[in-house]
């Protein structure tokens, strides 16, 4: 017996190696499966992660150029032109302080382009702004010394008009009190001109020409379509507007109501469409004589044309 069982027992041995070999084989082959499964599992994801977060984080570079050319701010800066007012239209980097901003440029004076398109300032040169505060609707303007330098009545007159019309574009702005040097002035020049506090356009409507073009201003950028606006004091209240190319093609010609006709000042605003592949134009303003139809009153401004 012992010996049968002894037989049987070596005999049966070698099965439960086999067994245990393939238990054995079988179990480190399901972990290896798991193994590889989970390794493989972390990874992926870790990786997928990663070229997501890539393409999420190109389009910072991307849309950062793409806002800059937008990440400006337009001033309509209020020169002369003759003896009367004329507007320039100035893109300067964006500002929270605007105002501040457009008297640094009212002051620095006319570019050459602006220049060449007739406009000139009464301001003389050298003359630095010194501070800026709003309190309610008046703007408090310091200007250095230079500001009361040289020039008669009308040159005076010609640079209060100039600061206080540049100053009231800003709709939170309805009146400038003028200071040199840190101290309120309530004249200036040798002639002595009264500058009461609470400077207002309507002192100084005189110098609004019989058609006043606020905007666009020399030097605008014009899309299709573009608001024309500014007060007018003509006949019937009635004027004409062309836009021409450069080649002086006609882009578009419109009839103008202003809201009163001469001797009164009316306000007008018309929207007006074109379309072109210039990329620079003028726009001419005027009324036409009821004897001849000549024109009268004419003004040319020139601006940059695009495509919208």
């Amino acid at each position: 017996m012992n010996r049968c069982a002894t037989t049987s027992i070596t005999r049966t041995l070698p099965m439960w190696t086999v067994l245990c070999l393939v238990t054995v084989v079988s179990a480190a082959a399901f972990l290896a499966a798991c193994g590889g499964s989970g390794g493989g599992s972390s990874p992926t994801p870790a990786a997928t992660v990663t070229v997501t977060s890539a393409p999420s984080a190109s389009p910072s570079p991307t849309t950062a150029p793409t806002a800059t050319p937008s990440a400006t701010t337009t001033l309509s800066l209020y020169y002369l032109r003759g003896e009367e007012l004329g507007v320039a239209e100035r893109r300067v980097p964006h500002t929270t302080k605007p105002a501040t901003a457009a008297i640094d440029a009212l002051l620095a004076g006319p570019t050459a382009a602006e220049r060449a398109a007739g406009l000139t300032s009464a301001v003389p040169s050298g003359t630095r702004l010194l501070g800026l505060s709003i309190v309610g609707t008046t703007a408090r303007v310091d200007l250095s010394a230079q500001f009361a330098a040289g020039g008669g009545s009308l040159s005076m007159q010609a640079r209060v008009a100039q600061v206080v019309y540049t100053l009231t574009q800003f709709p939170t702005i309805h009146a400038v009190d003028f200071m040199l040097d840190g101290a309120v002035t309530e004249t200036l020049g040798g002639e002595g001109l009264i500058l009461d506090a609470g400077q207002t356009r309507t002192d100084w409507r005189g110098f609004e020409p019989a058609i006043f073009v606020e905007s666009p201003g020399v030097g605008a950028v014009l899309g299709s379509p573009f608001i024309l606006q500014g007060t007018a004091s003509v006949f019937e209240a009635t004027f004409a507007a062309r836009l021409v190319d450069a080649g002086n093609g006609e882009l578009a010609s419109v009839t103008i109501q202003a809201s009163r006709g001469a001797p009164d000042r009316g306000r007008y605003r018309k929207s007006i469409t074109f379309a072109t592949t210039a990329t620079k134009g003028e726009l001419i303003v005027y009324s036409q004589s009821m004897e001849d139809g000549s024109r009268q009153n004419e003004v040319r401004i020139p601006v940059s044309l695009r495509q919208d």
